[in-house]
């Protein structure tokens, strides 16, 4: 099941939209450019069990 969440580029601090799957698991990562500056961010995202409700921190990929 997809949903769309929302995370600050690590870099350039501009915000982003992505799909995240919620039936891979409450927790996840992944690497996704950024849509504005093209740099890599790692993506962590936590699915709340009961809400659904997607959060998403990004840091530096190196």
């Amino acid at each position: 099941m997809l949903t769309t969440s929302e995370y600050y580029c690590a870099f350039c601090g501009e915000v982003n939209t992505t799909f995240v799957d919620i039936s891979s698991g409450n927790y996840q990562s992944y690497v996704e450019d950024c849509q504005i500056c093209c740099r890599p961010n790692i993506l962590y995202i936590r699915v709340d069990e009961d809400t659904l409700e997607v959060d998403i921190t990004s840091d530096y990929e190196e």
